[in-house]
């Protein structure tokens, strides 16, 4: 069967293995093509084509249900359930997303961006079943790397309490998150894939036991538990912890063995109750630069083929907000034994993996745990220690009730750098960084502020480190800096709650914060084409506003306008408006930023177009709002 002909998952019933391996073949090479194109993500779909080519062709994917954890392995599934044609528009603007989404393909049953859910989501399905009298199938797909998020040892736990639900849960083990796992868990998986596979001998044993004279179909309650003992003994030291925790456990099974795949997951339907199915795999599987490099193959750039290597730029670009926030925080370090960054699993996007390979005592991974690495962080500050949680905007919402009740309430100071903040792009709605200026804005003792470029975010990294009032937040987003010079050393802090003038003029004020205080000035520059001068405001902090600035400039000039890339709700432009209307200084203030929307998949200057905050589409809103008789001299 060509793969292109296939728009159903349930068209894999009548295939023999040949004609499976075949669709597995398919499968690698779009994926290959795709992303060696595009970008995206690499290495976890390869490693699941033939898990999910087993499980669905075990599957009436017209009933049944597949959870996927997280979104970024469900690739394959995407080619078998009808979107291959569209494949090649992956992460695309209109195209298909990166991610499971719901209203994309009635296939994906749960979304998916962050780790850990399916579990839950599938043990919430399988409920709901029940509870309405119907009688299909459940199974929640979860990596080895999303199992150390608390969210799914507690559906775990949860599930395991429930003998007469019936779910499947089947744990993908690579070895892998983005990096290598970390903790006890990924060490007591990895002893389990080391060791010769040991069959489950269960049912077979029960089979033997009939046949012996005087037993036949009686079990006494001494032979239930030497049958039970001798299970134990038969089923791998990881199987024995699952099935005490409720589980049937099954494996581990080699991911990449269609006919051992299928013949297990059909064994597995049968079972009553929760079920575990342990598939080990390779992450980067068929790909053999991707299975070398797992770490450097999670995600690509486009890329050649042929050498694995990204395609050169066309021209140089500055360096990346991560990269100066890594290279800084590790000189800082340096000199500073106290200082310790802490990561949940994100050592490379965030840049930590310098500070690991400099000073690897002062570095800690704790896995998908963002609500552990916060109350961690919390117990170090504690104790005198400067924990910095490097964590991006969208993962730090995880971790909400540890930053409220573990670190604002008992005034510690922990300094949080949220990277990715704002349109974050290809990724969508699951990543953008849209929302911490609103959920940190709020919270007592918080101190909340934005660089306006790679420079600033290096003194603003000096004055997290010395702020020792309560916890800290610093937002910065994706991708390259704006192209400043940098200091290799001698970075001073910042006075907190203080902003800047970067130009003066009577007509507008322009208040920008963090990524838009340069598109600020573009504004200014474009305004000034038509006679109008602004002063351009750099905020640098959110929380505490500099009122003592801003409030007289607005009462002066008249007309104001914020600019930021968060949401509108609760964010800068909201805390300016609350500020001057503190003060009684009842001006016009047009705010610019995100509105009540999500902002789906896109290159981040496409959804800036569509949302209106380009430098001179806000000028002609501006221009609009508040200078209407110069309309006619507006160029696009």
């Amino acid at each position: 069967m060509q793969l292109s002909e296939l728009t159903h998952p349930n068209q894999l019933h009548g295939l023999d293995i040949r004609q499976l391996e075949n669709v597995a073949r398919q499968i690698r090479d779009k994926h290959l093509q795709t992303i060696a194109a595009s970008g995206g993500h690499l290495g976890p779909g390869l490693g699941v084509v033939e898990l999910t080519i087993a499980l669905y062709q075990t599957l009436d994917l017209d009933r049944d249900k597949v959870i996927w954890d997280v979104g970024h392995q469900a690739y394959p599934h995407k080619m078998l359930t009808g979107r291959y044609n569209q494949f090649h528009t992956l992460r695309q603007k209109d195209g298909i997303a990166g991610y499971l989404k719901r209203c994309e393909n009635k296939f994906d049953h749960f979304g998916a961006g962050h780790a850990s859910t399916s579990i839950s989501a599938a043990l919430g399905m399988a409920l709901a079943r029940d509870r309405q009298g119907e009688d299909y199938k459940v199974a929640a797909v979860i990596g080895d790397g999303a199992l150390t998020g608390g969210m799914a040892l507690e559906a775990i736990n949860h599930a395991g309490h429930l003998p007469n639900t019936k779910l499947l849960v089947v744990l993908n083990d690579n070895e892998m998150s983005i990096s290598p796992n970390v903790g006890a868990i990924s060490r007591y998986l990895n002893k389990v894939r080391l060791s010769p596979p040991v069959q489950f001998l269960s049912d077979n044993l029960e089979e033997q036991f009939k046949h012996i004279p005087f037993f036949g179909d009686s079990f006494s309650p001494d032979m239930e538990r030497f049958k039970e003992s001798m299970k134990r003994l038969a089923v791998p030291k990881v199987g024995a912890v699952i099935e005490e925790l409720g589980f049937k456990y099954f494996g581990p099974i080699d991911g990449h063995n269609l006919e051992e795949l299928m013949a297990t997951f059909q064994q597995a339907h049968q079972m009553p109750g929760p079920v575990l199915v342990h598939v080990a795999t390779v992450k980067g599987k068929g790909y053999e630069i991707a299975e070398k490099d797992q770490v450097g193959y999670h995600a690509q750039k486009p890329f050649d083929l042929k050498t694995g290597k990204a395609y050169p730029s066309n021209k140089p670009t500055p360096p990346g907000y991560s990269k100066v926030f890594a290279h800084t925080l590790t000189k800082l370090a340096e000199n500073n034994p106290k200082i310790v960054g802490i990561t949940a699993a994100m050592a490379t996007g965030t840049g930590l993996d310098k500070l690991h390979k400099t000073l690897p005592k002062q570095y800690i991974d704790v896995g998908i745990a963002e609500q552990h690495a916060v109350t961690l962080a919390a117990g170090m500050a504690c104790e005198g220690m400067r924990p910095v949680a490097a964590i991006y905007s969208t993962f730090l919402q995880r971790a909400y009730d540890q930053i409220v009740h573990d670190v604002c309430i008992q005034k510690l100071p922990v300094f949080f750098c949220l990277d990715r903040a704002g349109i974050v792009g290809a990724d969508g709605p699951t990543h953008q960084g849209m929302y911490d200026i609103a959920y940190l804005r709020c919270l007592p003792n918080m101190t909340i502020m934005a660089p306006k470029d790679e420079s600033e975010l290096q003194e603003m990294l000096v004055t997290g480190i010395e702020h020792t009032q309560g916890p800290i937040a610093m937002r910065y987003p994706r991708g390259s800096g704006v192209g400043v010079p940098l200091m290799e050393d001698g970075w001073e802090g910042l006075p907190i709650g203080k902003g800047e003038i970067l130009r003066n003029g009577d007509d507008l004020l322009l208040l920008g914060y963090g990524s838009m205080v340069y598109p600020a000035l573009q504004v200014a520059e474009i305004l000034g084409e038509h006679g109008i001068s602004a002063t351009v405001v750099n905020a640098r902090f959110v929380k505490p506003l500099d009122t003592e600035l801003i409030v007289p400039l607005a009462q002066r000039i008249g007309k104001v306008a914020t600019l930021e890339e968060g949401c509108l709700m609760g964010g800068f432009g909201s805390a300016v408006t609350e500020a001057l209307q503190d003060h009684d200084v009842l001006v016009p203030v047009k705010r610019f930023g995100v509105p009540d929307q999500l902002v789906d998949h896109a290159k981040p200057d496409q959804s800036k177009g569509d949302l209106g905050l380009t430098p001179s589409q806000m000028a002609e809103t501006l221009l609009k709002r508040f200078f209407s008789e110069q309309l006619s001299t507006v160029v696009g």
